[in-house]
């Protein structure tokens, strides 16, 4: 079994103040495969205070020195590439391949943006032509806690630190208590990099925890979040004693608008979607709307989709889907699936219980459900498992008011071969991105919502700036 009980603080491994220990579950399998501990305030304090000693000196260093840690810290990653995808595949149930392409290959694709868009931003501008002698500058926020996910861990970590990093932020990462491993290879990764004292710290812990303590230090000048839209509205309330930002990256219940005359993949392409990752994603298109014609045809494509993916274990090779991440989830999973059931949705693929042969881990029938109206609860709530809701509309104006009757607003979808009816759905649907016949967002694309999906920016320069401040100066 792993034992991984210390934590990175001001460059070196140290061990908790106090013993805490905290078994880490391979969902494949339901048993324990690592231990970890959980911090406690006074790990917590000593990490801040040393983001805090080293954020004078990391905060005024050229951007050529900073670029140059990037470069090397995406080096590094790519040599332990293998290290991360056996760290997420056991951690929270990535099948391997998977891991070692989309989640591995997801963290180096961040980074990789990040260093592309570098040189390109103004760390000091002139106002304008109208203002001779006032500039305006870019400055790092100061130190930053940083609270990231289980379903996507690099994905998370990459998107936070590398942008805090190039901006010349400190920070204090707390992962995920339940898929810890990925992040603490990270820290070792980090190190290997060389990255000054201080600039990196990690603890770990969980929510109500080492995650309360950091939103509510008066010494963390941002929190940038990424999780549940619960968990968003804690953090936000606990950031208020000194007015920190708050970045929050948080749940979705996207809307995939198929018309009539989409191409003929568009049902099973969204469907697949919808499954990824064993449907752990918060951009997932969970909802698919369907313009009625085509609506019959639909649920059969999704149905037989749904009974052709394969669930298996995450420590075997395939195309297959492997489990969700814990017990609980497992359960919320099966409580929703029920819910709809009683709510009168009609179950044309899958349902409660493991998929046949799996009698243990946290496996989850890919499921499909038609004639569900969006009032009912898997249209409103953010399953986060491989449930599809398959919703029927008549027209252009019907689809747009279903897609929006949301509380979330982060990424919808729309299939037409029609141009201008496809980009005039895409600026009424109330989201912070919208993809279209399947095209997906380029490196360094801001990533992020509106209304209960979170605020902020990730990704390219929008994430670099994010942890900057704007101060303006006269008479230069």
């Amino acid at each position: 079994m792993i034992e991984k009980r210390q934590f990175f603080i001001d460059g070196a491994w140290v061990d908790p103040a106090k013993a805490n220990d905290f078994a880490v579950i391979d969902p494949s399998t339901e048993e324990q495969c690592a231990v970890i501990s959980l911090g406690d305030q006074a790990d917590t304090d000593a990490a801040v205070a040393a983001a805090r000693a080293a954020f004078d000196d990391w905060s005024m260093t050229e951007t050529a020195e900073r670029k140059a840690l990037i470069e090397r810290i995406l080096k590094v990653y790519k040599d332990r590439s293998e290290d991360m995808a056996q760290a997420m595949s056991l951690e929270m149930g990535a099948p391997i391949d998977y891991a070692r392409a989309a989640q591995v290959g997801a963290g180096s694709w961040h980074i990789d943006g990040f260093l592309k868009v570098f040189d390109q931003i103004e760390w000091e501008r002139p106002l304008g032509p109208h203002a001779t002698g006032e500039i305006t500058r870019l400055e790092p926020i100061g130190v930053v806690g940083m609270i990231t996910p289980w379903n996507w861990p690099m994905n998370q970590v990459t998107l936070k630190v590398v942008p805090a990093i190039a901006a010349g932020c400190t920070m204090v990462l707390k992962p995920s208590e339940i898929a810890p491993l990925s992040s603490l290879l990270w820290a070792e990764i980090m190190e290997e990099a060389g990255t000054p004292k201080g600039v990196f710290n990690l603890v770990n812990g969980d929510g109500p925890g080492v995650g309360t303590q950091l939103s509510e230090h008066m010494d963390v000048d941002m929190i940038s979040f990424t999780g549940s839209t619960r968990a968003g509205r804690l953090i936000t309330s606990a950031s208020v004693s000194n007015l920190k930002r708050v970045s929050l990256e948080l749940g979705g219940k996207g809307a995939n608008i198929i018309f009539a005359d989409a191409d003929e993949k568009a049902v099973v392409r969204g469907v697949r979607h919808c499954f990824g990752n064993s449907g752990q994603s918060c951009n997932a298109p969970t909802r698919m709307l369907v313009e009625r014609s085509r609506y019959d045809e639909a649920v059969e494509q999704a149905k037989v989709t749904a009974e052709k993916t394969s669930v298996a274990s995450s420590h075997e090779s395939g195309r297959h889907i492997g489990p969700v991440v814990s017990e609980v989830q497992f359960g919320k999973i099966q409580d929703l699936i029920q819910k709809g059931i009683d709510e009168g949705a009609r179950l044309v693929a899958g349902g409660t219980g493991r998929p046949d042969g799996l009698n243990r881990g946290y496996f989850v029938r890919p499921t499909v459900f038609a004639d569900v109206s969006n009032d009912m609860t898997i249209a409103q709530e953010e399953i986060f498992g491989p449930v599809l809701s398959m919703i029927p509309f008549d027209t252009e104006e019907e689809a747009i008011a279903i897609a929006n009757d949301t509380p979330y607003g982060l990424t919808n979808y729309i299939q037409t071969e029609d141009d201008e009816k496809r980009i005039r759905v895409a600026r009424r649907v109330r989201s912070g991105m919208v993809e279209t016949n399947g095209k997906g967002f380029a490196q360094g694309s801001p990533f992020g919502g509106m209304k209960q999906s979170g605020n902020g920016r990730e990704g390219g320069v929008f994430g670099i700036e994010e942890f900057m401040e704007v101060k303006a100066i006269s008479g230069c």
